[in-house]
């Protein structure tokens, strides 16, 4: 028996056909849909979309027919850019549930090669959450390996922002391995996404990049302190650092963007590392911080005369000899021939 009611194609109109709710898809290139809505106005639709029909009771009374697409959105929104009052469908027989659709539509888009990486994994989550199927059997329903299903939910583990930039193109889909790698430092793995964007690294170059981060992080586990003096150094700069230490010594990696962000980096630095009075003996004090200093030492000098003495003070005062008494003793009136 077809699975297609009476194998026909039957011209419905495009407002009575709902989209589909489990559509995978979330994103529609607009640029690629008014070229398909042009082709469409010269040529028409090519290949029928699938739909289901069902009867609803109308608030007045009375039953409405309506569909639901089940493949064919963008074919269906080209349509209507392009003022199609109908479009060419075939009306599945069978109440599907809502696996199916679901199934159907990602099947479609996968065959067609439709779905972006970000709307392939969610998806495929869709599946194992929502369907409880194992990895194994999403994959054998879309023809990939369970591998293949896992690895791409993995995709998800980013952040948002990454996502979106995947989405959008901004990076491809093998640029996620190298981010993933870094899951667990996400200033690095933040870091890492602008360079891939701005300085337009290559997976390989990315890949390189993370697996360097990876070692130094292990190798830097057994000395807590450095890691943290390299921690305080990203913090207070603003990017990666990178203290890479040897058997004697080691060397200090900052990583930039642009000039603009060098000489950023050059005023931080510069900020850092000016003292408030220099602490060098061969560096002639400025005249702030000499009046500075006098002011310091004639208040204590001012503070030490205003305190009154101690009856030990007064003693030691008193039997003290004076400085005239001293040249008296030896004064050459108290000498004779």
């Amino acid at each position: 028996m077809s699975q297609f009611y009476n194998d026909a194609i039957f011209w419905i109109e495009v407002d009575k056909i709902k989209p589909n709710p489990y559509q995978p898809r979330r994103d529609f290139d607009e640029v690629q849909l008014k070229s398909l809505a042009d082709s469409i106005r010269q040529y028409g639709v090519l290949q029928a979309l699938v739909v289901t029909r069902k009867e609803v009771e109308k608030p007045e009374g009375g039953l409405a027919t309506e569909y639901e697409l089940v493949a064919g959105e963008r074919r269906l929104r080209a349509s209507k850019l392009a003022g199609l009052q109908q479009v060419p469908a075939l009306i599945r027989t069978s109440e599907d549930t809502d696996l199916m659709k679901l199934e159907l539509a990602i099947i479609e888009n996968i065959q067609r090669e439709d779905l972006s990486p970000v709307d392939r994994a969610r998806a495929f989550e869709r599946l194992v959450k929502e369907f409880n199927l194992t990895h194994a059997e999403v994959g054998k329903k879309v023809g990939k390996s369970r591998e293949y299903v896992s690895n791409t939910l993995r995709i998800l583990m980013l952040p948002e922002y990454i996502l979106a930039a995947l989405s959008e193109g901004k990076i491809t889909e093998g640029h996620t391995r190298p981010l993933m790698m870094l899951t667990e430092r996400p200033q690095e793995m933040e870091t890492l996404f602008k360079e891939i964007v701005y300085k337009k690294l290559n997976v390989r170059e990315a890949e390189g990049i993370a697996r360097s981060i990876a070692v130094e992080r292990a190798r830097k586990q057994v000395d807590e302190e450095l890691l943290e003096i390299e921690t305080q150094l990203k913090e207070r700069l603003g990017t990666r650092v990178r203290v890479i230490t040897g058997e004697s010594g080691g060397r200090v990696t900052i990583d930039f963007f642009d000039k603009d962000d060098l000489r950023a980096l050059l005023e931080k630095i510069d900020h850092e590392m000016r003292p408030t009075v220099s602490s060098d003996p061969s560096t002639p004090p400025t005249e702030t911080a000499l009046s500075n200093q006098a002011e310091e030492i004639g208040a204590e000098v001012v503070a030490e005369a205003a305190r009154p003495l101690t009856d030990e003070e007064k003693i030691l005062a008193e039997d003290k000899p004076r400085e005239e008494d001293d040249q008296d003793l030896y004064s050459i009136s108290h000498f004779s021939i």
